[in-house]
């Protein structure tokens, strides 16, 4: 299959896009080869532990913020009992690593914050002020799917179904990724025709409104 009946006429492979191969970061390497099954104990393992943490959380009736926070007050208590006793018995203190954010790190970090959060507040900006239907019909989308699906469920799960969907999708569109692009395409090209339609019919028609009004406001 040419590069053309490719999704998005892509010529990586999903390993790639995803980070595989790249030699400068392993970080995204592993991540990479978790969501494809190329680490099938890894992948395993963290499907494992988050079904028993989704039931646990279900089951028990705890939620994220008390759970945590026992966890925390339990390693602290130890933690604290521990060097108290050792400072009494004469015994060596637990080992603890040296936290530390170093000043680079935390520049770096509030760089990409600022840089993504003065983008989401462009986009907002330019919603709010008419400036883009476009992005206003996909954002308006965008948040009644959400809404949707928030009402048929709660974030714990949402967030286990969402991971499970990583771990098992783009393992599954690797392994049939030819029959996926060849349909995946049929009815892109379908979906841009119905798209060209409404926006002749509607959007262009409500930009043009709003232009014309601005003119003789």
């Amino acid at each position: 299959m040419g590069s053309s009946d490719r999704l998005f006429n892509r010529q990586r492979s999903l390993h790639q896009i995803l980070g595989g191969n790249f030699v400068e970061n392993v970080i995204t390497e592993i991540v990479a080869d978790v969501m494809l099954w190329r680490r099938k104990d890894l992948t395993l393992g963290i499907l494992v532990v988050t079904l028993g943490a989704w039931v646990m959380f279900e089951i028990s009736g705890y939620t994220l913020l008390s759970f945590g926070s026992s966890v925390f007050l339990l390693l602290f208590t130890i933690l604290f009992l521990w060097a108290k006793s050792a400072a009494i018995l004469n015994r060596p203190a637990p080992s603890l690593p040296h936290f530390h954010l170093s000043e680079k790190t935390a520049n770096e970090v509030a760089t990409f914050i600022c840089n993504h959060v003065n983008a989401f507040l462009s986009v907002c900006e330019d919603i709010a002020l008419g400036r883009d239907s476009r992005m206003f019909i996909k954002v308006a989308i965008g948040l009644l799917m959400i809404s949707l699906i928030g009402s048929l469920t709660n974030f714990l799960t949402l967030g286990y179904i969402s991971l499970v969907m990583v771990l098992t999708v783009p393992a599954l569109y690797e392994r049939y990724e030819n029959h996926i692009d060849a349909y995946a395409l049929m009815g892109y090209r379908k979906l841009q025709l119905i798209y060209v339609r409404f926006d002749q019919e509607f959007i262009s028609k409500v930009h043009k409104w709003t232009l014309e009004k601005k003119k003789f406001s």
